[in-house]
């Protein structure tokens, strides 16, 4: 019988539950092939500058909302909804006034993020 333990990823701060998780994931077990960042905060108007990435970044958006600039044009990003960002694009976000609570997923092992700001 296999092991599967060690593809199991645990929370890096011990906790065992899925509140006030921010993480980034990279080179995950089974060869997965992306990288991911864990994002849940109840602040508003926080986010990363405009960057971009040589691939794809797949925002599942789980809690609050967001506003994404993508490539100069803006998008409300809301619990619920999937935001696809494609590769090479500039993109940013700052946090919704109730907070935000995201998974997203890079289309590679290792984070690549060109900062254009």
């Amino acid at each position: 019988m296999t092991d599967l333990s060690e593809f199991v990823v645990n929370r890096a701060d011990g906790r065992d539950d899925g509140e006030d998780w921010t993480e980034n994931y990279e080179e995950l077990p089974g060869g997965a092939g992306i990288s991911i960042i864990l994002e849940a905060t109840t602040q508003e108007g926080v986010g990363p500058r405009l960057h971009k990435h040589p691939y794809p970044e797949t925002f599942i958006i789980r809690r609050g909302s967001a506003t994404f600039t993508v490539d100069g044009a803006e998008v409300v990003g809301r619990a619920g909804q999937i935001l696809v960002v494609p590769a090479d694009t500039p993109h940013k976000f700052r946090t919704g006034p109730e907070g935000y609570e995201a998974v997203h997923i890079h289309a590679n092992a290792t984070f690549e993020t060109d900062w254009l700001e």
